[in-house]
């Protein structure tokens, strides 16, 4: 059982698929986590990793871990070690490591992966429809100490990562907004209106869908902003990312995923279709500011 090229996907996804098909080799054999940890000089839990895709792949345990397995096919493990280097080829985003934490730079490399992005936001417009004036703007909300530098490479990761929506292969991305997004001059008027334009600008796209939650429907059945990553490859499993000030939660566990994929359903009925959207975002810009 080969595993899949995952060509279209970034190192990422590769690693997820390589560990979820090392997963079902060792349950196809009924091999503990902890006796292929010791095949590899390891621990139960690093398997566990492994296999969750959390951590890197070496090609010796790789190579060991087939053997325990029973694949002894040249062209099969020749298959799974390509994949292991491609695996940990650095991502686009390795020359901002530096500047972002390691937890996000999960998020990046899932987000370049995913088929499609589902996302709510309540104070900010999602950083992946944001202009880039709005983006320095939020970037130095309570953070004095970056240096103009610093500001211009976060800036420019963010705009990175928007050319996924550009791309004939990249995630399609479904967005609901709070309507008290369009109301908060963050940067100041002019950047947030020159925001609400670009907002209508990205309508346009086919692989934006964009939705504007009214403030008369008052509080959702969200508790606070998400986003849903959803792959194409059936290895693996839909990924809720949570964010907070001290870093992030990734959700994967089916029940858990469900949750969230219910609230998802229940705000994409009671916004505002992707049309009235429209209209309220020209409506915004006409208002008395």
């Amino acid at each position: 059982m080969a595993p899949d090229s995952a060509t279209g996907s970034g190192p990422t996804a590769r690693r997820l698929v390589l560990g979820s098909q090392l997963r079902r080799l060792r349950e196809a054999n009924g091999i503990s986590r902890e006796d292929a940890g010791y095949a590899i000089r390891g621990s139960g839990s690093k398997i566990s990793r492994l296999e969750l895709g959390r951590v890197g792949f070496k090609e010796r345990d790789v190579a060991d871990l087939l053997t325990l397995y029973g694949v002894t096919d040249e062209q099969e493990r020749a298959t799974f070690l390509d994949l292991v280097r491609r695996s940990n080829e650095p991502g686009w985003w390795h020359s901002f490591n530096d500047l972002i934490a390691p937890w996000f730079q999960d998020f990046v490399g899932l987000e370049e992966s995913a088929a499609r992005i589902q996302t709510y936001e309540i104070q900010f417009v999602p950083g992946l429809l944001q202009t880039e004036r709005y983006a320095r703007a939020v970037a130095t909300q309570g953070r004095p100490e970056f240096t103009e530098e610093e500001l211009d490479r976060r800036v420019r990761l963010r705009m990175q990562r928007q050319k996924l929506l550009h791309q004939p292969k990249g995630p399609r991305l479904w967005a609901v907004i709070d309507e008290s997004v369009l109301h908060r001059p963050i940067g100041g008027v002019e950047v947030l209106r020159e925001q609400i334009e670009h907002l209508l600008d990205v309508t346009a796209l086919p692989t934006v869908t964009l939705q504007i939650l009214p403030f008369e429907l008052g509080r959702s059945g969200a508790e606070g902003a998400f986003t849903i990553l959803r792959f194409a490859e059936p290895e693996i499993p839909d990924i809720v990312y949570l964010e907070h000030l001290c870093g992030a939660l990734y959700l994967d566990k089916p029940d858990e995923v469900e949750v969230y994929s219910k609230v998802s359903h229940r705000l994409a009925v009671d916004a505002q279709t992707p049309e009235e959207t429209r209209k309220t975002l020209k409506a915004a810009l006409t208002r008395s500011w």
